[in-house]
């Protein structure tokens, strides 16, 4: 009876976890109608039906913040996603929450130290402050799982030393259940996609992100595939457990930073982005599969560095040839043979205008038909805007697209890389990365 009472506290105890989250993320909705209903009566007493309507998104925007870095888990990583495809959505949609998305993205409300050191306690033993001749209490850095503090370890090397937060396994493991029933809800609705299926894909790959030995063993081989590289610095792992990683602490300028940098620089660090995110699959066998601009930072000796490689796709023969050999199809105009293969790589299932490929296809194939590329929001808004502009076509696609699981990291990279490019306003080279990197693309010799 008394070992059977602590498990039904904890069970307890998650369940009433779960609900509050639940009754969170619902509140979402119901203080936006709360907010509407009030400025219905400021309408009433004289106000602008636009400043109204100012303050009412204002206002939702800040619960969205808070509501979402607060929860962490699945909640804030669906945040910090938004904040990077927010750039497709027209500015009359997105302006007023661009700011907490962006804050969404680059930080969370910080951990109790208290709790920081009770994690590193549990991981690293009750003396752990052994480890560090300085450990400061300040996080450095938040994000979806955990928050990085920046040390000094023993031997006098600067530090970076993620902690996740307590409970956040099971947060995020509770996020993807709920995904998972949704996705077995929104299958029949789906048209072509295979629901279930790319949930499942998602779940175990995200569910890595919370071992992070397994992170560390990611990392390890990125930091020995690119040791001493000109371009390129991935820290080196210091020490780790399933939930505490210690790595060489890099100093730079997150890419979130350099949307104002001149014209130069910037896209020179754009570049470097994109290159860093297709070499991957080809010296190391492992695709970074988290292009948010916070994993990346400027060093002050222009070289990019990478960090968080918590989630990964796994790709030993590199990126698949059939993707280079696809936009290169494409490229050339001839749209029935684009989508011909696009069928065959399980892309399509049924048989649909080449019109509507093309437009899906556009984002990848207009940057790589020139020698440089300017990415712009005002060009994602408007592949948003033709896409959406038809919705009994966009309906018509969307029954005959479906997404493969193998293909599912990598199409997140590339459309989440596009979206940080726009919004950052880089203009560079895109085709010579493609031809370099992307098997299949480069035209053969004559």
């Amino acid at each position: 009876m008394g070992q059977d009472t602590p498990r039904r506290d904890r069970r307890d105890s998650l369940a009433r976890s779960a609900f509050r989250r639940s009754a969170r993320l619902a509140g979402l909705p119901l203080g936006y109608a709360g907010r509407a209903t009030l400025g219905l009566g400021k309408r009433i007493g004289g106000a602008t039906a636009d400043s109204v309507n100012q303050e009412v998104q204002a206002r939702t925007a800040d619960q969205l913040f808070r509501v979402l870095g607060e929860l962490k888990g699945g909640a804030m990583k669906v945040g910090q996603m938004m904040s990077m495809m927010e750039s497709f959505l027209p500015d009359e949609v997105a302006a007023p929450y661009r700011e907490k998305l962006m804050m969404l993205r680059d930080s969370a409300p910080p951990m109790p130290t208290s709790r920081v050191h009770a994690v590193l306690a549990r991981e690293l033993g009750a003396d752990w402050r052994r480890n560090f001749s300085r450990f400061d209490p300040r996080p450095a850095a938040a994000a979806s799982i955990g928050q990085v503090h920046r040390a000094v370890w023993s031997d006098g090397r600067e530090v970076a030393v993620k902690v996740q937060y307590p409970g956040a396994d099971e947060a995020l493991r509770s996020d993807l259940k709920q995904l998972g029933r949704m996705a077995a809800m929104a299958g029949p609705l789906a048209g072509g996609m295979n629901v279930r299926e790319i949930a499942e894909e998602f779940t175990a790959r995200i569910d890595e992100e919370l071992d992070y030995r397994l992170e560390a063993e990611s990392q390890e081989t990125f930091a020995e595939g690119f040791a001493e590289d000109p371009e390129f610095v991935v820290p080196q792992v210091v020490a780790h457990t399933a939930k505490v990683l210690i790595s060489e602490w890099i100093d730079g300028v997150p890419l979130t930073e350099i949307a104002g940098w001149e014209p130069v620089p910037r896209n020179e660090a754009g570049l470097k982005y994109v290159r860093f995110l297709f070499v991957g699959p080809s010296r190391v066998g492992l695709l970074h599969a988290d292009p948010h601009p916070g994993n990346f930072k400027v060093l002050a000796d222009g070289r990019l560095g990478a960090v968080d490689f918590g989630l990964v796709a796994r790709l030993p023969d590199g990126l698949p040839e059939e993707i280079g050999q696809t936009l290169r199809i494409a490229m050339s105009g001839d749209d029935e043979a684009a989508v011909a293969s696009l069928r065959q790589e399980g892309f399509l299932t049924r048989d649909v205008d080449a019109e509507l490929v093309m437009d899906y296809l556009r984002p990848f194939v207009e940057p790589a038909q020139v020698d440089r590329f300017s990415f712009t929001r005002s060009w994602t808004q408007q592949i948003y805007r033709k896409a959406n502009a038809d919705s009994i076509a966009a309906r018509e696609f969307g029954k005959a697209f479906n997404l493969p699981t193998d293909y599912l990291l990598i199409h997140r990279v590339w459309m989440g890389g596009i979206a940080v490019l726009s919004q950052l306003g880089i203009t560079a080279d895109f085709r010579s990365v493609l031809d370099e990197f992307l098997p299949g693309f480069a035209p053969e010799p004559a």
